[in-house]
Parts: structure tokens; C-alpha cells; sequence
């Protein structure tokens, strides 16, 4: 193994994206920042350098443990990183949040209107 690897050849090799190039397409859209510096591609990425990944919520911020150019099993590639602890407790936190939000659909009492209903709808808006 190499002590340094391009940003999405590791990104595509932790899993974090199905193909190198989503991976690339996603840096390139500053979703991704190593160090808390928005990065290319093209970056290079050690061990010890911490990866921040905005694929959800809250981004995912990760140390980079280890490093590869190949992608292999999800138990190998899961060995690349660790999570750090504030973003594991934020994931949990926005876990939390969304499962304590109202179901949108109950604000919903009468369902969806019938044709009858957009035609009055339509009558009043004056079309």
C-alpha cells in the first residue's frame, strides 16, 4: 500500500461512492473537504487527515486510518476510517430529531381532492 492516494480513488475505495467518477463529480461540487479545506480530486490524502463527506444531514467526518487505491469488501474498506465522535453524536442527534418530527401526511385530513373539488378549486381562482 501507498502512503498517499488520490481523495476519489480513496473515497471510492472506503464506499462512500459506487464509481470513481461519482466520486470525483461529488469533490468537484465541494461536497467533500479534507482538513477543512475544499479539495480536487486530484488532492492527495494521508493517514491522520480528516475527511469531511456531505452525502447526508449532517456530512460525515472521518480519519482517514489507512489508505488504498483498490476497492475491496465492505468489512476491508470499513477499516480505512473511523468516525469521529462528534459526528457520530450528530448523526444520532439528527436520527433523533427526525424521529421525534411530525409525519407530514396527518396535517392531511381529507386526502387528495377529487376531480369535483379541482374544478372548484378552479372556478374560484378564476380560470
Amino acid at each position: 500500500m501507498a502512503d498517499k492516494v488520490r481523495l476519489d480513488k480513496w473515497l471510492w475505495a472506503a464506499r462512500f461512492y459506487k464509481t470513481r467518477s461519482l466520486a470525483a463529480e461529488e469533490i468537484g461540487k465541494g461536497r467533500a473537504l479534507v482538513n477543512g479545506q475544499p479539495a480536487k480530486p486530484a488532492r492527495e490524502v494521508a493517514v491522520g487527515d480528516l475527511v469531511s463527506v456531505r452525502k447526508e444531514d449532517p456530512p460525515l467526518q472521518v480519519r482517514v486510518c489507512a489508505v488504498s487505491s483498490v476497492r475491496g469488501p465492505a468489512p476491508v474498506a470499513r477499516l480505512l476510517y473511523e468516525e469521529t465522535p462528534e459526528s457520530v453524536s450528530a448523526r444520532e442527534r439528527a436520527a433523533e430529531m427526525r424521529r421525534l418530527a411530525p409525519e407530514p401526511a396527518h396535517e392531511i385530513v381529507a386526502g387528495r381532492p377529487t376531480k369535483r373539488d379541482r374544478r372548484l378549486l378552479d372556478h374560484v381562482r378564476g380560470k
